[in-house]
């Protein structure tokens, strides 16, 4: 058993935020910040990575699959499976495995889900992993965090300033009409190569829901002007306020006042 506290950074701006809480509320003793690496993802996460261990003042462990190369389409091709009820085949082997793999048991297990996740903390504590939800805590929303990370003087991931929502893998199974419209109108050439390893799958690989007619759409036969896609909001709430303070003044941890955090800037 252990005491760590194992932090899920996933290379977005809620992970980070909540990364940057849980070290202000816990202090660096016991901490280990893990991200999952993952090749289809933009290579501007890299840039992010770096700025926020600097932010955090604390290194963060980068778990690679080797198995697939880290490789979301390697893993579709492989398992001849995409995506089903109990998750992605991708998520499953390049996030899921490694962070099994790297925990111990008694680690508390501390997830970057946002104010608006609720269910999915209920879904996954529902399993007995033991996990804290800072941002939940904190009721924090996504558009806080977004806006709390430009505040710290950190520049957003590209992902986000090419209006999309999520700082996940550059073509998303878990994406709807309106998110792989905009991964053909921003990323062509990774769109038309998850359509042919799709279509090399069959119709079991369609993740695509047909509005119209209730089937399943392959991304060769997805028209260009369905489905709606969000584009991210930025704006920090009184709740981010109340967060921002609670990390610059910081914590007593150990009956000393915690003063290694970093500033934050207005």
């Amino acid at each position: 058993m252990t005491n760590r506290r194992l932090i899920h950074f996933s290379c977005g701006a809620a992970s980070a935020v909540a990364t940057k809480l849980a070290l202000a509320q816990h202090g660096h003793a016991g901490i280990v910040i893990v991200n999952a690496y993952i090749a289809d993802e933009h290579s501007d996460n890299d840039r992010f990575r770096a700025e926020c261990e600097r932010w955090f003042d604390h290194p963060v462990t980068v778990l690679r699959d080797e198995k697939y190369g880290a490789s979301v389409l390697e893993v579709w091709r492989r398992e001849r499976y995409i995506k089903g009820p109990n998750g992605a085949s991708c998520a499953r082997a390049l996030k899921r495995k490694p962070l099994t793999d790297f925990s111990l048991p008694g680690d508390i297990h501390v997830i970057g889900f946002t104010a608006e996740e609720q269910d999915r903390l209920d879904s996954l504590s529902s399993t007995g992993m033991l996990i804290e939800a800072p941002l939940i805590d904190a009721n924090l929303k996504k558009a806080d965090c977004l806006a709390m990370v430009e505040r710290a003087g950190i520049d957003l991931p590209t992902m986000y300033k090419l209006g999309f929502n999520n700082n996940n893998c550059i073509g998303c199974p878990k994406g709807g009409l309106g998110y792989w419209n905009k991964v053909r109108e921003v990323f062509p050439e990774r769109y038309w190569r998850a359509a042919v390893v799709q279509a090399d799958i069959g119709p079991g690989a369609y993740f695509l829901l047909d509005r119209k007619t209730g089937g399943r759409l392959s991304l060769l036969d997805l028209p260009a002007d369905v489905g709606r896609h969000r584009e991210p909001e930025i704006a920090c709430s009184f709740f981010c306020d109340m967060a921002e303070q609670d990390i610059a003044a910081g914590r007593l941890l150990d009956g000393r006042e915690w003063s290694q955090m970093p500033e934050m800037k207005a």
